[in-house]
């Protein structure tokens, strides 16, 4: 069974696959800004017998990614990081802010490169190691009122698949394309107006769990 570090794990997708793997018997280690939904995640897991650390982390602090990778690799060994927490960023393009800019280029492109870099020398030493990185379908074509956050998943897909020939035959990445999910992600935006369409994350997760071996998945 193998360690499996997940970001943005307190809700949506994050949640969904912390819940999904630990019933398969992995260890989870769930990092996120709040800890109280980490907590209760760690509580659903326990409650189910199996093995949840709670570590806050804020990807956007360079320094605050190394503090937490460095505790965390002292008391756990990493086999599989899921790069899942993700920042929106809707509208047009004048009328979006630069703290909404920023935070969009600094949690989904930032954030999941220092990690990353944070953790891979670890990685390397495990056996069969991976790294996941949940891109969406905002990171194969543009779209409308979404050209600050496909400009995001756009650059976590090159860097994806920069890793995959980088790491060929020492680390499984694998880039995830999925759409829409019902889940507090879109709570602060009007952009997606019919909610009841997308699909639930939990079986986005469950789907991508049975083709995580896989270099790019598609849900």
């Amino acid at each position: 069974m193998k360690t499996i570090l997940i970001t943005g794990a307190g809700s949506g997708l994050g949640k969904e696959l912390a819940l999904a793997y630990a019933e398969k018997g992995h260890s989870i280690i769930l990092t996120g800004r709040r800890v109280e939904p980490l907590q209760e995640a760690q509580t659903l897991i326990k409650e189910g017998n199996s093995h949840a650390h709670v570590f806050p982390l804020d990807l956007a602090d360079a320094g605050s990614v190394e503090k937490t990778v460095t505790a965390i690799t002292k008391e756990h060994k990493v086999d599989f990081l899921i790069n899942n927490a993700g920042a929106g960023c809707f509208g047009p393009l004048t009328d979006l802010s630069l703290e909404e800019i920023n935070q969009a280029i600094q949690t989904n492109v930032l954030g999941t490169i220092y990690l990353t870099k944070a953790i891979l020398p670890h990685l390397l030493l495990q056996q069969q190691p991976k790294i996941m990185n949940i891109i969406s379908t905002a990171g194969q074509k543009g779209k409308v009122n979404e050209s600050v956050y496909v400009a995001s998943k756009f650059a976590v897909r090159g860097f994806t698949e920069s890793l995959q020939k980088e790491l060929e035959g020492k680390v499984t990445v694998t880039a995830t394309y999925m759409g829409g999910m019902d889940t507090p992600f879109w709570n602060e935006t009007d952009h997606i107006k019919d909610k009841s369409r997308l699909k639930s994350p939990k079986e986005v997760a469950e789907k991508i769990i049975s083709q995580d071996s896989q270099q790019e998945i598609i849900v």
